[in-house]
């Protein structure tokens, strides 16, 4: 069982609903990702999403493009934050660390060199955005197993039937469904309608269901954490960093605010 399996199995013994906080590597500097990710572990994270940063992220709305070109102008490499991980399991080896990027830069490493890099480094769930679910052959999804790396999809209210069914197929420790139509950060949640999304893909799946996109306060998190297993929010952390630059006093105020935010969604999410 890999530590995002367990994770679940824990908070469904607890009766309680995942936080998922995302953040992106090296924003607003390298310097800061892994004590902040100790950091959200400490305000509730039952997992944490680190972005790998990319130059053409088709996913991501302006908070977290923005977000990745302040890695990238701070020199925030692939390897680099993959690293960043390792730094993180030295002191705490149960918190599941799941990256999101996208296959650019996974092709240009290796796609075989990428997976041992996270496996030495104690990756436990990729994402990658681009990477279509039906082009995952039964080899990649062996090597994922063998390194105990969840392979974690997205699904869209736009997604058609037949990539709905390789999702299900093909992904592992939780299904990632996107609350909206658009990009991250959207805000037009529709929860009634997000619920009954959520409903129709647990009739066919046993893996957990957490959304993300369009999430962005205790309120929407707490209606949201009543059907889904998992609350996934990245724009509305990530978006503290935005006009920091290398002041450490606006970066710690970033910080702050990042935790007072995390402090609101997880006694919204256990209020639920």
């Amino acid at each position: 069982m890999t530590r995002i399996q367990e994770t679940f199995a824990t908070l469904k013994q607890q009766n309680k609903k995942a936080l998922i906080p995302y953040i992106m590597a090296g924003d607003p500097n390298p310097a800061i990702t892994v004590d902040l990710m100790h950091d959200l572990v400490a305000h509730g994270a039952d997992i944490i999403e680190i972005g790998l940063p990319f130059s053409d992220p088709m996913a991501d709305g302006s908070v977290i493009s923005l977000a990745g070109e302040r890695a990238l102008t701070n020199g925030t490499s692939t390897r680099q934050a993959v690293q960043m991980v390792g730094q993180f399991r030295k002191t705490n080896t149960t918190t599941p660390v799941l990256l999101m990027g996208y296959l650019n830069p996974v092709e240009i490493i290796g796609y075989d060199d990428f997976l041992n890099l996270c496996e030495a480094n104690g990756v436990d769930g990729l994402l990658l955005v681009d990477l279509p679910p039906n082009e995952t052959d039964e080899s990649v999804s062996a090597k994922l197993a063998d390194k105990e790396i969840n392979q974690i999809f997205l699904l869209a209210p736009t997604t058609q039937s037949e990539r709905r069914k390789a999702v299900l197929k093909h992904g592992s420790g939780f299904i990632y469904y996107v609350s909206v139509k658009g990009v991250t950060g959207s805000k037009a949640l529709d929860t009634d309608e997000v619920a009954r999304q959520v409903q129709a893909i647990k009739a066919d799946t046993d893996l957990p269901i957490c959304v993300g996109f369009g999430i962005r306060d205790g309120e929407s998190a707490k209606a949201v954490a009543k059907f889904a297993d998992g609350v996934i929010v990245g724009s509305e952390l990530v978006r503290h960093f935005a006009d920091v630059g290398d002041d450490l006093a606006k970066i710690e105020q970033a910080k702050a605010n990042i935790l007072a935010k995390m402090d609101e969604l997880r006694a919204a999410i256990d209020e639920r």
